[in-house]
């Protein structure tokens, strides 16, 4: 089953290389999406893919970040279910 995932995440994410690390993650989990910094100091984006796989993410996403990065917290939307991603690739928004 597709599906889709709103996340953001707080902490020490920005100037860590927070969002190439997710973008290798997913990328490497197969998904589609893409992160971004806000202006607050966090870090949002969407994910799309298998639920196994964007279970996968979301733990990474909460648990694990990139190796200098602190993670306070990390939000999701309910899951959607998509019949298909509105995403290419898993990207890297400026």
């Amino acid at each position: 089953m597709q599906v889709s995932v709103d996340f953001s995440v707080n902490g020490k994410v920005q100037g860590v290389f927070f969002r190439k690390y997710t973008q290798e993650k997913a990328r490497q989990l197969g998904l589609y999406g893409f992160v971004q910094n806000n202006s607050d100091g966090s870090v949002s984006g969407v994910l799309e893919g298998d639920e196994p796989k964007v279970d996968i993410m979301m733990d990474w996403l909460q648990h694990t970040g990139s190796p200098a990065s602190r993670i306070e917290s990390a939000k999701f939307s309910e899951k959607k279910i998509i019949e298909s991603s509105q995403y290419k690739s898993f990207d890297i928004r400026r």
